[in-house]
């Protein structure tokens, strides 16, 4: 037989199941905060890219010698296409997120549906 070790009168008392309520709350604000940082890291990321892609048709341009009405008119075609395709692919990837969760969530609650019909 195991003996609960004794504690020190002056010793606090520890709560650990008040513990793991904390720990559920920090994980929740955490996971929302990543969630938030990711999808300003995706449109950063997107807005760089066409700005890349934007000023190499206008240097490209330059170095061919072609009239600065074609060099405009491909840069902003190039940007315009650049951004609106990086933001079609972000609202993609956030539906495909929110749809993957919420196929979990009920695919857990059919399986504890249905937990209750099984036989013994």
């Amino acid at each position: 037989m195991m003996r609960k070790p004794s504690t020190h009168p002056d010793q606090l008392p520890l709560g650990f199941g008040k513990d793991a309520e904390i720990e559920r709350i920090i994980e929740a604000r955490v996971a929302i905060r990543a969630e938030a940082e990711a999808i300003r890291w995706r449109f950063r990321l997107m807005v760089i890219e066409t700005i890349l892609l934007t000023s190499l048709v206008i240097v490209t341009g330059l170095m061919l010698h072609q009239p600065p009405m074609l060099i405009a008119r491909g840069a902003v075609l190039i940007g315009v296409t650049c951004l609106s395709t990086g933001l079609l692919l972000i609202l993609l990837t956030g539906l495909t997120g929110k749809c993957l969760s919420a196929l979990r969530s009920w695919k857990a609650r059919r399986s504890n549906l249905l937990a209750g019909w099984k036989r013994p």
